[in-house]
């Protein structure tokens, strides 16, 4: 629910809002670049300004050049997610003079990560009101899907 804090606060703020959705390799991320799409899509509902891409194998700046973004809009839970994001965002800036405006994020969602919501779910803890509902059902579909393999 804090990507979609983030995102609607953002949708306030600008005319339009592109959330890129990313590939990274590195990460192993429960849904596929199109199932996130979807399950954002879902979660997005009414935010008439807010559109959602795919990108892979490019530099966020270059999306940003693409879709003609001003800024890019980060969410920070904690001084850590600061001190991870800064390096990124004078990066961003020294590459294309893209800017990157950090929200702070709603407390209630600052204890929540990826990892962190796919492991109590895993295990059966209820993640409810942590994620949108849509997501819920599908992570607890995917979870039923791989301690059933």
């Amino acid at each position: 629910m804090g990507h979609v804090d983030v995102i609607s606060r953002a949708s306030a703020l600008y005319d339009e809002v592109v959330v890129a959705v990313l590939h990274n390799p590195t990460k192993g991320g429960a849904f596929s670049v199109e199932e996130r799409i979807e399950l954002l899509d879902a979660a997005l509902t009414g935010l008439l300004n807010v559109r959602i891409e795919a990108f892979a194998g490019r530099l966020l700046v270059d999306v940003c050049r693409d879709a003609g973004a001003q800024a890019i809009v980060k969410g920070l839970r904690s001084d850590t997610d600061f001190a991870y994001e800064l390096p990124m965002a004078l990066m961003n800036r020294h590459l294309s003079g893209v800017e990157t405006v950090f929200l702070p994020g709603d407390p209630r969602f600052g204890h929540v990560s990826s990892s962190l919501i796919k492991e109590v779910a895993a295990f059966g803890g209820d993640v409810t009101g942590l994620v949108p509902e849509a997501v819920r059902v599908a992570l607890l579909a995917r979870v039923q899907n791989v301690e059933g393999s």
